[in-house]
C-alpha cells in the first residue's frame, strides 16, 4: 500500500465515522425499516450503480474511463448517504475487474468521496449565490454539476497515477486528459436529465429538493 492509499484509509475512516454512520443511524435507518418503498429504491440505486460503473473503458491500466452518476446520487441522498452506497457498490466494481481491494480506499477516495464533495459542494454555492428555482436546480446542480464533477474526477484520477509514478506527463496528457472534454458533456446530460426527471415525476426521492425553496419560493417573489 502506498502512502495515498494509507492516508485515503485514514480519511474515509474519519468521515465514516464523524458524518456518514451518525447520518445512517439517526437518519437513514429508521426510514428504511419503516418503508419498504425506500428498501426497494436503496437495492435498485446499488444494482444501477453498480451496472453502470462496470461499463468502463480503460485507457491504459489504471485509468479507466466510465460514468460516475454521483451528482444524482448526492442530489438524491445526501453527500454523507451517497458516499455509503458507493462502498459496496466500489467492492463490487473491484470484484467484477479483478482489482486488489487492497487499493479500495485509492479507489473509493478519488471515484467516491472526491466527486462526492464537489457535487455537494456546487450545490451549496448554486443554493446560496444563484436564484433558487426549479431551472437553475436542474441546469446548475445537475447537468453544469455532473460535468464538473466528471472532468474534475478524471483530473484527480490522472494527478494520482502522475504523482505515484505509474505514468510520465506526456501519456497521462496524450491518453487521458484529451477525454476530459469529450465525458464532460455526456456526464452533464445524464445527471440533468435524471435530475429534471426527478424534479418532476419524483421530487419526494431527492434529499435536497424543496417545493417550499425551488418552486413556491419563486412565485411568491
Amino acid at each position: 500500500m502506498d502512502w495515498f492509499n494509507l492516508g485515503s484509509f485514514a480519511a474515509i475512516t474519519w468521515v465514516l465515522f464523524t458524518f456518514c454512520l451518525p447520518d445512517w443511524r439517526q437518519t437513514v435507518w429508521p426510514k428504511l425499516e419503516q418503508e419498504r418503498a425506500f428498501q426497494h429504491l436503496i437495492f435498485a440505486t446499488l444494482f444501477l450503480l453498480i451496472i453502470l460503473w462496470s461499463a468502463q473503458a480503460s485507457v491504459k491500466e489504471g485509468l479507466q474511463i466510465h460514468f460516475l452518476a454521483l451528482t444524482t446520487l448526492t442530489m438524491m441522498y445526501g453527500w454523507r448517504m451517497a458516499f455509503l452506497l458507493c462502498i459496496p457498490a466500489m467492492i463490487a466494481n473491484h470484484l467484477i475487474h479483478d482489482t486488489s481491494l487492497l487499493m479500495l480506499p485509492t479507489s473509493l477516495m478519488l471515484s467516491a468521496l472526491i466527486p462526492i464533495l464537489i457535487s455537494h459542494l456546487v450545490f451549496i454555492l448554486s443554493y446560496q449565490f444563484l436564484p433558487r428555482n426549479i431551472f437553475v436546480f436542474i441546469f446548475v446542480a445537475g447537468f453544469f454539476n455532473g460535468a464538473i464533477t466528471g472532468s474534475l474526477h478524471l483530473l484527480a484520477n490522472a494527478f494520482y497515477h502522475l504523482y505515484v509514478g505509474h505514468y510520465d506527463w506526456q501519456t497521462i496528457l496524450h491518453n487521458y486528459f484529451i477525454f476530459v472534454p469529450l465525458l464532460a458533456f455526456p456526464e452533464g446530460m445524464l445527471n440533468g436529465m435524471a435530475i429534471a426527471v426527478l424534479t418532476v415525476f419524483k421530487p419526494e426521492w431527492l434529499r435536497v429538493f424543496s417545493d417550499r425553496d425551488y418552486i413556491y419560493n419563486h412565485y411568491h417573489k
